[in-house]
């Protein structure tokens, strides 16, 4: 006989407790979340929030990190380096903009300050507006604009403006120094032309700037009949004045005479660098990629023998 399996009684069902719904006017109490008894130690609650404040305030004031540049190499003119001229129209803005396509390219932050710029009554564009154009720093700034197109401190006078004082513009150049690799300072005129005044009310002149920063000093000169002597003079100024000076030719003419060539060759010793004539004209993107071949390395640039420049130019 089979044997039936004994029946299993079902489960009781247990009803849901029943929502408990206040009644009107009566607040319900707040739920309670337990917390740790020890609590964080203060040390590191500090460390976190100073941690914190530190990386907004640094995104804050550069949303954009720049990289780092590279260390220098022997001989690199690094800091604040002048810019002069054996006369005006030798061509101290191309240099300079040459100077800074080069550096530049190498990784290094770049500052153009030109002290004072004068002849800005016809509306041309400025030094300031070619370098932007041709090299475009990471800096460039104007400290002072005169109408007529004269000496800084005669263009003050006939204007009626403040004139540059000496160590307004010390102040600037070493503000900028502080926020780049290197900072280009250029001259109006030649080396001695009257600049502004100091404190005393005495005239300055560009060399009285290069002997208060001691910086090194670029001598822009010419390559046709004439330079050999106002080079030397240049030199000799800076010389007397304990000044390091290196030479650059502003505009190497396209077919070259023997009395360019004669010149190269008296100003060897102190050269470093020569652009050809007509650098100016070239377009940015050109001109940024050809500045180092017209550069030695002192200069970031890559021309390391007049030998073989010669060839190539002639």
């Amino acid at each position: 006989m089979t044997t039936q399996p004994s029946p299993v009684a079902p489960e009781p069902v247990v009803p849901p407790e029943p929502v408990t719904v206040p009644e009107p006017g009566v607040v319900p109490e707040p739920v309670t979340v337990p917390v740790p008894d020890e609590p964080v130690p203060s040390e590191i609650g500090e460390r976190l929030g100073d941690e914190i404040e530190a990386e907004l305030s640094a995104q804050a004031a550069d949303p954009v990190a720049q990289p780092a540049a590279r260390p220098a190499e022997a001989g690199e003119w690094r800091g604040v380096v002048l810019v002069t001229g054996t006369d005006t129209d030798v061509g101290k803005t191309i240099v300079t903009s040459a100077i800074v396509a080069a550096a530049q390219a190498a990784g290094l932050r770049v500052a153009v300050i030109k002290p004072g710029q004068t002849g800005t009554a016809d509306g041309a564009p400025t030094d300031i507006d070619l370098i932007n154009r041709l090299a475009g720093p990471a800096t460039a700034r104007t400290l002072a604009s005169y109408p007529d197109p004269l000496a800084p401190l005669a263009a003050a006078k006939v204007a009626h403006l403040a004139p540059l004082e000496l160590y307004e513009v010390v102040d600037a150049v070493r503000a900028e120094a502080e926020k780049h690799d290197l900072v280009l300072v250029e001259g109006a005129g030649g080396l001695l032309v009257p600049m502004g005044v100091r404190p005393s009310g005495d005239p300055w002149t560009f060399a009285d700037l290069a002997t208060t920063l001691g910086v090194n000093t670029i001598v822009v000169s010419r390559a046709g009949l004439g330079t050999l002597n106002h080079t030397a003079l240049t030199l000799e100024a800076l010389g007397r004045r304990g000044v390091q000076a290196g030479v650059i030719l502003g505009a190497w003419p396209a077919e070259p005479e023997l009395v360019h060539w004669a010149n190269l060759s008296e100003l060897l010793p102190h050269l470093v660098g020569a652009l050809p004539d007509g650098a100016g004209a070239m377009e940015p993107g050109v001109f940024r990629r050809s500045a180092p071949g017209w550069l030695t390395p002192a200069l970031y640039g890559v021309l390391d023998d007049w030998r073989v420049w010669a060839d190539e130019v002639s």
